[in-house]
């Protein structure tokens, strides 16, 4: 297992709610070992490189409205 973590800042964290539809949309997500997210929208993933890939998460990411955005 090549297991990669990184972090992405992404827009549409604003409360609880927020983190908890973010944490429904990566569940199932085939090859994910682990997601922490703020409120400051950090959410650091952590995935087998050989299941899945950055552009795959950041996808599911943007499909459930938590879009990323260029660090400040």
């Amino acid at each position: 297992m090549a297991s990669v973590t990184d972090t992405f800042l992404v827009s549409g964290i604003r409360c609880e709610r927020c983190v908890l539809r973010l944490a429904g949309a990566l569940e199932d997500q085939t090859g994910l070992a682990s997601a922490h997210a703020n409120l400051m929208g950090e959410v650091t993933l952590t995935w087998d490189d050989d299941l899945t890939t950055r552009e795959a998460l950041a996808r599911v990411l943007s499909e459930s409205g938590f879009h990323e955005r260029a660090p400040v």
